[in-house]
């Protein structure tokens, strides 16, 4: 099967050397310790152009596969870009959240990113998000200003990240209240489906938003409506929302293009 996985290799040295970010880009740790793991990571913060100036305490959202997060000087074709975005909306009048951004690692993004085991090793991602809840996001809270409360933290990804964040809502609705689905890897971890139906009740209250473009194959089309039906049997849940796209493709333009319509729906 075509593991409809883009090629992300590991741009720490590239970032670091070759690249500069927008100003409300900071670093938060080139080697955040990732104790479940028994790794570091690299982490970073969007933070919104007011933050410096005001008192007032923010919504955030975490996202994976961080290297392609923000947008690069010069630009890279592998970025979503979302400060761009969220700099464009906030100043029409948007709300104003934190985006935390976690990198991946080099050549285990196939299992950090997957709570199941698979044909590519063992499953490491129910310690992974272990470690957002329990570690990153009380480092986050103590450090930055931030609404803590499950109904204004987010978790979102693509490919890979977009299981691992499906997967951390349902673990955890208490801690992430919505969640944005962009182009999951659901075929790679079956037992997925298991979780959300076991769920269902608990996730009763979450926002969940599935991103999907018909140019990703219809495996990967078919996959993401069986989440959604699970979640949305009878397509009147305004909290469950499915955006299928004729032309989306498993790629960065085609995620940061349908970020503002995930934004604004979990800004409402």
């Amino acid at each position: 099967m075509d593991l409809n996985l883009p090629n992300r290799t590991n741009n720490f040295k590239k970032c670091e050397e070759d690249y500069h970010f927008g100003d409300h880009v900071h670093l938060v740790d080139s080697a955040f310790l990732m104790p479940q793991l028994n790794k570091h990571r690299r982490i970073w913060i969007y933070l919104p152009k007011d933050y410096a100036k005001s008192e007032k305490k923010y919504p955030v959202i975490y996202m994976q596969d961080g290297q392609n997060l923000f947008h690069a000087n010069p630009p890279r074709a592998n970025e979503w870009a979302v400060d761009s975005v969220m700099d464009s909306l906030i100043r029409e009048g948007a709300k104003e959240m934190i985006v935390v951004g976690i990198d991946h690692g080099d050549d285990d993004r196939l299992t950090e990113y997957n709570p199941y085991d698979s044909e590519y090793g063992k499953g490491e991602g129910k310690a992974y998000v272990s470690f957002l809840v329990e570690t990153l996001k009380p480092y986050i809270d103590s450090k930055y200003r931030t609404l803590k409360d499950a109904n204004n933290t987010s978790i979102a990804g693509s490919s890979m990240g977009g299981l691992i964040s499906m997967f951390a809502i349902t673990e955890y609705p208490k801690i992430f209240g919505s969640a944005g689905i962009f182009s999951p890897s659901f075929w790679l971890a079956p037992k997925i489906y298991d979780d959300i139906t076991d769920k269902l009740n608990t996730l009763k209250k979450s926002k969940i938003f599935f991103v999907v473009g018909d140019k990703e194959g219809q495996t990967m089309v078919h996959e993401m409506k069986k989440a959604y039906t699970i979640l949305n049997p009878g397509g009147s849940n305004k909290n469950v929302v499915l955006i299928e796209k004729a032309d989306g493709k498993h790629t960065e333009w085609f995620w940061h293009r349908e970020f503002e319509s995930f934004y604004k729906f979990i800004a409402q």
